[in-house]
């Protein structure tokens, strides 16, 4: 007969199995909800009545603004800044220069020399009775202390998380705003690849500066942009964005007709998808995709290789052997087998984690903003982007992407070809994960 001690030695043994037990099914979930989150169910994107204008006419002008529900807006000054040393000075300028208004929005603002700098300008301008707000999402900046802040908030200053990690939140904690968006005196917008960050100034133990792109905006389209601070603004503070101070009017004269897509997860697709796949599927001349994580769903797959195969010119420059997500890049390489074979050329940036948004279409049309080639960004994150119709904004951007080419390793089929037996296995497993056939 066992010994009362012996039964409680059991249960006693049994709890942290238990407790085990209940840590993996977590886990479990989790990291599938995380597979889930880059690779898809995505949805289908079909255009079977594609219409006849071509790009570059009115026509289709007012197609892309209807079926992306985003208003044209011409006279737009658009700006490229190239690197973290052009773009940090020019935004931390303009804060300094601002007179009424401040709203900032990220996903990353990581402690460091960079971030103090901001918030110290940031503080320095509230005490100036500048109206100061910022949105951080609270996963892409787990790591930041709520205190960081505290030198803003007692300045007069305003900072709110967006979807803070909190019960209330949990069946929306797959939602973050990977945002990345300035706004000063409701007349600049700076928007872009690069959030806040000391790897976007200089080189870290991980690697070079990173290669990033932002680009500042004057005119009407900066209204738009507020309008998409004010929704997460309003969802993360409660408040709806409001004053005159917040939306002034201030004549610009630029050459750019530009359309500040809003982008937010609605029963898995978004507007940015649609914009993506519209400007895919009516290229006739070329496409140049910059993108740090080259993971593109079943359809824009399909759309690109149509467009090689009609002859367009498709380039498509990502993330190389610094990449911060290896695996991001593995799975990117199993599927550019059929890319590759339909003409589809693949370049991996070599010199840096290269972290630019960028696709120009036929030498006229640019769309540039927070959005990564990845089910993510696609379907579950609050993403901003503009797309621009002008050719000197084209050829300038252009310029960069030869420049990055020439820094950039192109991918070759023979390569592929002779992949070990490892690499093999990671294919099975990519085509599995994104369902390729």
């Amino acid at each position: 007969m066992e010994s009362k001690t012996g039964k409680r030695g059991r249960v006693t043994r049994s709890i942290p199995i238990a407790l085990t037990t209940i840590g993996a099914a977590a886990a479990l979930m989790v990291t599938s909800r995380a597979v889930i989150a880059l690779f898809g169910p995505g949805l289908p994107y079909r255009l079977p009545q594609p219409p006849e204008a071509p790009l570059d006419s009115e026509e289709f002008r007012r197609f892309l603004s209807i079926i992306t529900d985003s208003a044209v807006h011409p006279k737009t000054q658009v700006s490229v800044l190239t690197n973290g040393d052009q773009f940090y000075a020019a935004e931390l300028e303009a804060m300094r220069q601002a007179k009424s208004t401040i709203n900032l929005e990220a996903y990353e603002f990581l402690e460091g020399e960079l971030t103090n700098t901001v918030l110290d300008t940031l503080a320095e301008r509230a005490r100036a009775r500048v109206e100061v707000r910022v949105v951080i999402d609270a996963v892409g900046s787990m790591s930041t202390k709520d205190s960081y802040f505290s030198r803003l908030r007692q300045a007069g200053g305003r900072m709110c998380w967006y979807h803070p990690l909190r019960a209330v939140n949990w069946p929306r904690y797959n939602n973050r705003t990977h945002r990345k968006l300035t706004v000063v005196d409701g007349s600049i917008a700076f928007v872009g690849g690069a959030d806040f960050a000391d790897h976007w100034i200089r080189a870290t133990k991980d690697g070079p500066r990173w290669r990033d792109t932002v680009f500042r905006l004057e005119g009407e389209a900066v209204g738009a942009v507020q309008s998409v601070f004010a929704e997460n603004w309003l969802e993360s503070s409660g408040d709806i964005l409001s004053g005159g101070v917040q939306f002034p009017f201030r004549e610009v004269h630029g050459n750019a007709m530009a359309m500040v897509v809003n982008s937010a997860p609605s029963g898995g697709c978004t507007r940015s998808r649609i914009l993506f796949q519209a400007l895919l599927e009516l290229a006739r001349e070329s496409i140049r995709i910059t993108t740090p994580y080259f993971l593109p769903d079943r359809s824009a797959r399909e759309a690109i290789a149509r467009a090689a195969q009609r002859g367009v010119k498709v380039q498509i420059i990502t993330a190389g052997k610094y990449s911060d997500h290896p695996l991001a890049r593995k799975l990117s390489r199993s599927m550019d087998r059929k890319l590759l074979q339909a003409g589809v050329e693949i370049f991996e940036y070599e010199a840096a984690m290269i972290h630019a948004k960028i696709m120009n279409v036929d030498g006229c049309w640019s769309v540039i903003g927070s959005t990564n080639f990845d089910h993510r960004s696609f379907a579950l994150n609050d993403e901003v982007n503009v797309a621009i119709f002008d050719r000197e904004l084209v050829e300038r951007i252009e310029q960069d992407f030869e420049e990055d080419v020439r820094h950039s390793q192109q991918l070759d089929r023979q390569d592929w070809r002779a992949r070990s037996v490892a690499e093999r296995a990671e294919d099975a497993l990519a085509r599995i994960l994104i369902r390729e056939e």
